[in-house]
């Protein structure tokens, strides 16, 4: 009889612990998704203000904004992060940690940013190909971006071919009603993650051609849009976070109990 009990205590141990894990999980893709060459990850909040991770390979930064940076592999890394934080820093914005790793041959870069009104990151150098938006409509909050085609671009150096792939990632603090993101290799409308996470993906070569990078259907495709309720999704994560881990700590405290009352059962008594 306690060998039933244990048994279902403990898989309803493993069904909160899950359901743990799911509410606090990452971002998806795991660690054999889609490995990026340039890849813009933007959070933005309701009132304007927004955190930006521009993780790049050097090569890329070059090709896609022509900056003016080394790209051999075996550049300085204090030196490189002097650099990229003189050219993202503004008025506006405020850098914040630089790292800086390899991969394939080529030197990576992530750069942290923080502005307090996503408009005013069109007014930095390495993202002046970009405006952002972000307003009020009837009951909704509409977010666009828009890309143009890079003005003066680098030449593809460092083994890149073009077939590398470019993304730009957003993070939505309400559940999204419409995005026009698509698959990379057709021009179907691709779903958003989790209900609050669009990206938009496109190869390096169409990236300097300008093409569009957004699903066509009745919009502009040249514009990055996703459209959000009103009400953050914050307060409903931390409850479903609070009842999942409550629940867990619950069964695993179930489980000691048991554990012990059987262990302490004497030796002489008898069925």
């Amino acid at each position: 009889m306690h060998s039933r009990w244990r048994a279902a205590l403990l898989a309803v141990a493993v069904a909160a612990m899950a359901a743990v894990v799911s509410a606090c999980g990452g971002r998806g893709g795991g660690p054999l998704g889609t490995e990026y060459e340039y890849e813009e990850d933007l959070a933005i909040r309701l009132d304007g203000s927004a955190t930006l991770v521009i993780n790049a390979s050097v090569p890329a930064l070059v090709a896609l904004r022509g900056l003016p940076l080394n790209t051999a592999l075996n550049t300085r890394a204090d030196e490189l992060r002097t650099q990229l934080r003189s050219l993202y820093s503004s008025e506006h914005t405020r850098v914040g940690r630089i790292s800086s790793w390899a991969r394939r041959g080529r030197r990576f870069v992530g750069v942290h940013l923080v502005v307090d009104d996503i408009r005013a990151l069109t007014g930095v150098a390495p993202l002046s190909w970009a405006t952002y938006d972000l307003r009020q409509e009837g009951e909704q909050f509409v977010f666009r971006q828009t890309l143009s085609k890079p003005s003066s671009p680098g030449p593809l150096t460092a083994g890149l071919t073009g077939d590398e792939v470019v993304a730009f990632r957003l993070h939505i603090p309400a559940r999204i009603r419409f995005q026009n993101s698509r698959y990379l290799e057709k021009d179907e409308s691709r779903p958003a993650a989790r209900g609050n996470i669009v990206t938009w993906e496109q190869r390096l070569r169409e990236r300097l051609q300008g093409k569009p990078i957004a699903y066509a259907e009745d919009r502009t495709p040249d514009v990055m849009e996703a459209r959000m309720d009103r009400q953050s999704i914050l307060y409903r994560t931390l409850w479903l976070f609070g009842i999942a881990f409550v629940a867990a700590m619950l069964v695993i405290a179930a489980l000691i109990w048991l554990t012990m009352r059987r262990g302490g059962k004497p030796e002489g008594a008898a069925g």
